[in-house]
């Protein structure tokens, strides 16, 4: 009988609820091809949020049940990712579980709660675009990849690129043949009605505005707040 490994998804209030659901469902896909790797949602308790849509969701079990899982995955969104970046309980579970996981991975935004972790030092990293040069301040190497992994450490760039992530993550666990009949159970076969991006043409103005906002009403007074505001204007300018 194969060894049982889980697989823990972090929940936090007000998180972007594709982050979660997106590489959620490719590994809830793959779990029930290969029973003896547990899905699991956990969060610091059981009672619902909300997320980042009038959609709210809850744990099955809490940081408390799950002390040694094998695979974290954390997802990012706006203002309350920067809260949870400095609550402390998230924190600890992250420092706490990570030197015995097999890979320790976030999306979008969720790096920097990694990174507020201590978990991205001298590592290569991303994240949501507009955000990308704040992982310095966290002593990581921004890069600019669908998904990048260094080490036992995995991170997704923004939103939809979690599913990406989530099916290199199936290959590292299972193999390409067992991800691809994953990518096929999900149908995942983008084909965007406006086209792949053009990066040249991201709207970066609008967003350095929008991840201030983030930073000023997540962090406020904190320590964090002018540092990560410092890297994110540097980048903006």
């Amino acid at each position: 009988m194969a060894e049982e490994k889980t697989i823990a998804f972090v929940l936090y209030p007000g998180c972007t609820i594709l982050d979660l659901v997106g590489p959620l469902q490719v590994l809830s896909m793959f779990s029930a091809m290969r029973p003896e790797f547990r899905v699991t949602v956990v969060a610091e308790g059981l009672e619902t949020c909300g997320t980042d849509t009038p959609l709210q969701v809850g744990a099955d079990r809490t940081f408390a049940d799950v002390p040694a899982p094998d695979v974290v995955v954390v997802p990012g969104g706006g203002t309350p990712t920067l809260r949870a970046a400095i609550h402390e309980p998230l924190l600890a579970y992250l420092r706490g579980v990570a030197p015995g996981a097999d890979l320790v991975a976030s999306v979008c935004t969720g790096s920097l709660i990694l990174g507020a972790a201590g978990l991205l030092e001298g590592r290569r990293a991303t994240t949501h675009w507009a955000v990308l040069d704040v992982l310095a301040e966290f002593g990581a190497t921004p890069v600019g990849e669908r998904w990048v992994q260094d080490g036992p450490v995995l991170t997704a760039a923004g939103v939809s690129a979690g599913i990406d992530m989530a099916l290199h993550l199936v290959e590292e666990l299972a193999g390409a043949e067992v991800a691809r009949t994953v990518q096929f159970g999900i149908e995942y076969d983008p084909e965007p009605p406006h086209g792949g991006l053009e990066w040249s043409e991201a709207p970066r103005a609008l967003y350095a505005t929008v991840a201030e906002q983030w930073l000023q009403e997540g962090l406020g007074t904190h320590p964090l707040a002018e540092r990560l505001a410092a890297r994110l204007n540097g980048s903006a300018g």
